[in-house]
């Protein structure tokens, strides 16, 4: 039996095991760029989270700090349940919407909006939370693979990014140059305080909004290490492509919000600063390449305009430490390549994909699709609950947050929408590495106005979060429907 087969059974089970239960149905969530596999389970009294992962000591890090971290009272997910013998365990569920979820994504860097940028600062008063109170007590020994973000640490992410993102990328360098400078870096970074907790992957999609607060996850990576990685981690996110102005402004709040908790040399913090801005960036790099050069998953292509931008930025701005002339020229190199150039939205390798997204009345017929490809999805929602039979909701659309409530406590309904997504999303993957211009998806309900609505906004919003495409989404019937009582 395949390993995710029987972790899915090993979930069942837990599960069964907790709550006295079978569930009333288990939806497979995406997965990402790690080995683990999520799970929503249903059940009468709401949902939770199933989680599988076959690397046991990841497991081991992750109920650990987990229990250390909520008897603190950060806000992480409540773990509830767990079979460490079998590799699964149950979370609290937070919901779908990550503070990358609520970001513009847009190509060209703009400044968010001041609720975007409350969440932010919000963040930010939590993570000296993890970095200094967090790191008093918690058993280090649970860390994997290695208990502090030390020396060997580091190679290991500079040789990630020398031999997944430099040889994959086609540039050319000197292995002993490099070696040396990547040498001095670690002396550079070696120097800074470590006696805290670095959380590893401090970035917008590991940072959940629930109840418009911000919660958190994926931290079985931390370990000992410096204060600066994970303000660099969050602040130079590549897709989440935060404007240069605001970065700034961010990294002075955190050193405001950190200076409530300890006393801070605030030159020599800055000063260290951007080396781990750019080992940050460069162990990024070395995922992308590894994920979208070795594996071919595109969807980690689309980071490396970003980064590039990013080490533009630092490079124009002198922020590389001078004493690493060679890897200053590697960085050059890296921007000015024209193989990566193509990864550019006005590059040839990206498709210039346009997914045309419909809501629409099967009342009236099909939607025409104008592009001339012909093909693409049409998906009949009439087979889900239909609120627009109630009084309370016929005035309402699937935009409206009384009938979101309504669809979104329906399984059916997240099944539904979740299939479809998935099936778009292996379409929109292909669709750009052939180059393609354009994909139709319809979704058609009896109206026009509530079910069509909704689904059709869900996989707008999932598109744009995860991949770089031009979403142009249309409710067909939006000039017919009633006016909203008051």
């Amino acid at each position: 039996m395949p390993q995710y087969v029987k972790g899915q059974k090993y979930i069942t089970n837990l599960f069964q095991q907790w709550s006295n239960e079978i569930p009333l149905k288990t939806e497979v969530i995406p997965p990402s760029g790690s080995d683990r596999r999520y799970y929503r389970i249903y059940y009468s009294k709401g949902t939770v989270m199933g989680v599988f992962n076959p690397i046991a000591e990841e497991n081991l890090a992750f109920t650990g700090f987990t229990q250390h971290f909520a008897r603190l009272g950060l806000p992480v997910p409540q773990l509830l349940a767990h079979d460490l013998q079998n590799q699964v365990y149950l979370l609290e569920d937070l919901g779908d919407t990550t503070l990358f979820s609520l970001l513009p994504h847009q190509y060209e860097p703009c400044l968010f909006d001041e609720k975007i940028m409350e969440f932010y600062r919000k963040t930010l008063d939590v993570l000296p939370l993890f970095q200094v109170k967090a790191a008093q007590g918690l058993d280090f020994s649970l860390c994997y693979p290695r208990d502090a973000f030390d020396r060997n640490s580091m190679m290991w992410d500079l040789n990630y990014f020398k031999y997944y993102f430099l040889k994959l990328a086609g540039i050319q360098y000197d292995e002993q140059k490099l070696e040396e400078d990547f040498k001095t870096l670690c002396d550079f970074l070696l120097q800074a305080d470590d006696n805290y907790f670095l959380y590893r992957d401090f970035q917008s999609r590991n940072i959940m909004i629930s109840n418009d607060e911000p919660h958190f996850i994926d931290y079985q990576g931390g370990r000992k290490g410096a204060l600066q990685y994970d303000i660099a981690s969050l602040l130079y996110d590549a897709k989440a492509n935060i404007h240069p102005e605001q970065r700034e402004e961010l990294l002075d709040y955190y050193i405001q919000s950190l200076g409530k908790h300890i006393e801070v040399d605030e030159e020599s913090f800055r000063g260290h600063f951007y080396g781990f801005v750019f080992i940050r960036i460069m162990q990024a790099m070395g995922a992308y390449g590894f994920r979208g050069f070795y594996e071919k998953k595109t969807l980690f292509l689309q980071s490396i305009p970003y980064a590039r931008r990013n080490i533009r930025w630092l490079l124009e701005n002198k922020k590389l430490p001078a004493q690493v002339p060679y890897l200053h020229a590697i960085m050059e190199q890296i921007v000015h390549s024209p193989h990566l150039k193509r990864f550019d939205k006005t590059g040839d390798t990206f498709s210039g994909l346009t997914v045309s997204i419909r809501s629409f009345s099967y009342r009236k017929g099909y939607p025409a699709d104008h592009s001339g490809n012909g093909g693409g999805f049409v998906f009949d929602c009439r087979c889900l609950p239909n609120p627009g039979r109630q009084d309370a909701y016929k005035s309402l659309t699937g935009k409206d947050e009384p009938v979101i409530i309504f669809l979104e406590q329906e399984p059916a309904v997240q099944n539904f929408v979740n299939s479809t997504a998935m099936l778009v999303e292996n379409a929109v993957e292909e669709y750009m590495r052939r180059g393609f211009s354009h994909l139709m998806v319809g979704y058609g309900c009896t109206g026009g106005q509530h079910r069509s609505v909704y689904s059709a906004q869900k996989l707008a919003a999932r598109l744009k979060e995860k991949f770089d495409v031009a979403v142009d989404l249309q409710h067909l019937e939006e000039g017919s429907w009633p006016e909203k009582k008051n």
